[in-house]
């Protein structure tokens, strides 16, 4: 009840932009530094660039500046730019006049114009085109913008934060970014640590979904996690972050019929980990190394275990006298690996190894399409 309670407040808070950094669940030193950091970026009105993986948590941020500074309680503008079509992005943005395109039937106040007093916050803003990189740029000069169609630049108040899952200063060595528009960002950076990369943060986080999704569930049974299910969770990567943690515990609450979840709870977390299981309620027990061949770098990063091809000079000529048992082909891939042969031994059909490397991208990036596509080309 307790833990439902602060979800809801954290929610009404975060509504009315009175979220701070004290309603925030971290713990871990990497978060200490993020919060200090926010903290002071909140006193003054210095742009904020935040950065960090997908699913890291950077909209929560931002709205812990909103609400710790002097615009609390005044608007906090929420753009995702990765996710508007191209030739929307402006008139979204900055409005358009009635007539001013094809469609264009009444007048349209854009974002900037609804984040006057507040803030906007641009998320995946090194997706934004070329031609609007140039507005945004003058916007955040001149204080000013020019909604499509208008006849006069409109002055606009708004505290700019935006934020990236990719490096903004890679993009605009390769092109893809205004280098003008990067150093009117990139005034007070803050980078979010993955939730790989801060495992103390796992147990309070699981344990706050659960409750909130024990209670929206109507399953009030499940009241906690066992500690071999916890270590597992703390041994997993998290490539999805939070969101893939939050997604993972509502599946798992939804699956579990005793008091607690436990490993069986948690199938695909415990599928790529690759645990040993022992006994009905067994303990977590990840597998020791020996019992997985040897493994160099691949320059595709896509290598594993005893299936994988060139893993060592051994495995390049193995001894053949003794043919493998099927059994050495059935351990899974180690997290961030794929496999090559089937369970019977044999080199698996690329369909196959195609369609795994999809599936795998696509929760990778934590089901955003573009970047999906972008990244397997």
């Amino acid at each position: 009840v307790n833990a439902l309670t602060g979800e809801i407040s954290r929610l009404q808070k975060k509504q009315s932009g009175r979220l701070t950094f004290d309603d925030l669940i971290a713990r871990s030193p990497g978060m200490d530094q993020v919060k200090r950091l926010g903290r002071r970026a909140a006193q003054s009105n210095i742009p904020i660039l935040i950065e960090g993986e997908s699913g890291v948590g950077k909209e929560l941020i931002a709205s812990a500046i909103q609400g710790s500074g002097e615009r609390k309680s005044k608007p906090l503008v929420t753009v995702n730019c990765g996710a508007i079509p191209d030739n929307l992005v402006e008139s979204i943005l900055f409005g358009h006049e009635k007539g001013a395109f094809t469609g264009a039937v009444d007048k349209h106040v854009g974002k900037f114009q609804e984040a006057h007093g507040g803030t906007l916050f641009l998320d995946e803003v090194g997706e934004l085109p070329a031609d609007v990189q140039v507005k945004l740029l003058r916007a955040i000069q001149e204080n000013e913008i020019d909604p499509v169609g208008a006849k006069r630049p409109i002055k606009v108040d708004f505290r700019l934060i935006s934020a990236t899952n990719r490096r903004l200063v890679d993009q605009v060595k390769e092109g893809a970014f205004r280098e003008d528009l990067y150093y009117r960002l990139n005034v007070f950076p803050i980078w979010i640590p993955p939730l790989r990369d801060r495992r103390e943060d796992i147990p309070s986080l699981t344990r706050h979904f659960l409750a909130r999704f024990a209670a929206e569930e109507g399953k009030p049974q499940v009241a906690g996690i066992a500690a071999d299910a916890l270590h597992l969770l703390q041994s997993y990567n998290w490539p999805g972050n939070i969101r893939q943690l939050e997604n993972t515990v509502f599946r798992a609450v939804v699956l579990c019929d005793g008091p607690n979840l436990t490993i069986d709870d948690f199938p695909q977390v415990a599928a790529a980990v690759d645990y040993a299981p022992q006994q009905p309620g067994h303990s977590f027990q990840p597998l020791e190394p020996s019992v997985l061949p040897e493994q160099a770098p691949a320059e595709a990063g896509v290598e594993g275990d005893s299936s994988a091809t060139g893993a060592s000079a051994d495995y390049a000529h193995p001894d053949t006298s003794t043919p493998p048992s099927h059994e050495a082909f059935r351990h899974a891939a180690p997290f961030g690996f794929m496999r090559n042969l089937d369970n019977d031994g044999h080199v698996r059909k690329l369909v196959d190894v195609e369609e795994e490397l999809i599936r795998t991208a696509i929760n990778h990036y934590s089901g955003r399409m573009t970047e999906v596509a972008k990244r397997l080309g």
